[in-house]
């Protein structure tokens, strides 16, 4: 959890959108998700747990607003997690490009470091702000909702909120979002469910992406809906390759029934 996974002291949060000038917050105080304290034996697990908890409860708290925010505009948001080069991104330009013309999206990009992502998004032709978290591990709701001050989505709109690639910390905060999906990818073993079982037991539909690979990998997809049924049977699955576009149709159909 946040107070050991030993991120950074001060994250220091730049929020950038490309094409405009780029939005520095330098804040007085440290953010309200302080991860990198040192580690005090001496002091116990008393005072980490309770840090945690007050991290998350305020975070919560935030993440009520955000959705309030989120429900008065009809704004439907969707938080993607995954492992870092799931094609999380790729997702969301083909996505973009084949039904922009359908969904009204708004993107924010979560990395700890350049505007790669998001410069992607925008070459795709949406509205996007990237926010790196420096040091940070994951996007909290108070970023989200300082990313969304800037990025002023219109009403009935979908907004994608692609998370740090990180299938630990990004699990337990809550941003506010309508539903989350987790992608994996097919270069990923097929037990990540009961490796990193918060992720899926958090998430409402496993996008499972790469399968024009499968002939070439030891991947074993109804082993991996086995084990992500085990730790939240509710989970949904779309296979796809973003690459082919073989079952990005029924990820648009999804979308379109979903949110």
């Amino acid at each position: 959890m946040c107070g050991t996974c030993g991120c950074g002291e001060e994250e220091n949060i730049k929020y950038s959108m490309p094409g405009k000038e780029n939005h520095k917050h330098d804040h007085d105080r440290p953010h309200e998700h302080n991860h990198g304290h040192s580690h005090d034996h001496g002091r116990g697990h008393l005072h980490e747990i309770q840090l945690e908890l007050d991290v998350l409860s305020k975070n919560n708290m935030l993440a009520e607003r955000n959705r309030g925010y989120f429900e008065a505009l009809n704004i439907k948001a969707l938080n993607l997690v995954s492992s870092p080069g799931s094609g999380k991104t790729s997702l969301l330009e083909r996505t973009i490009k084949e039904i922009g013309n359908e969904l009204n999206f708004y993107i924010i990009e979560g990395d700890q470091q350049t505007t790669n992502d998001a410069d992607r998004i925008a070459a795709a032709g949406a509205p996007v702000i990237q926010v790196n978290t420096g040091n940070g591990c994951h996007l909290d709701a108070d970023m989200v909702n300082n990313a969304i001050k800037q990025l002023q989505p219109t009403g009935d709109s979908v907004l994608m909120i692609e998370n740090v690639g990180n299938l630990v910390c990004p699990s337990m905060f809550d941003l506010g979002e309508s539903k989350r999906v987790v992608i994996i990818s097919t270069t990923e073993g097929e037990d990540k469910p009961i490796k990193y079982p918060p992720m899926f037991e958090t998430s409402q539909l496993c996008v499972i992406n790469k399968t024009d690979l499968l002939p070439y990998l030891d991947f074993d997809i109804e082993k991996l809906k086995e084990y992500a049924l085990r730790v939240n049977h509710h989970i949904q699955f779309i296979e796809v390759s973003v690459k082919t576009g073989d079952g990005m149709d029924k990820w648009y159909e999804w979308l379109k029934t979903n949110i």
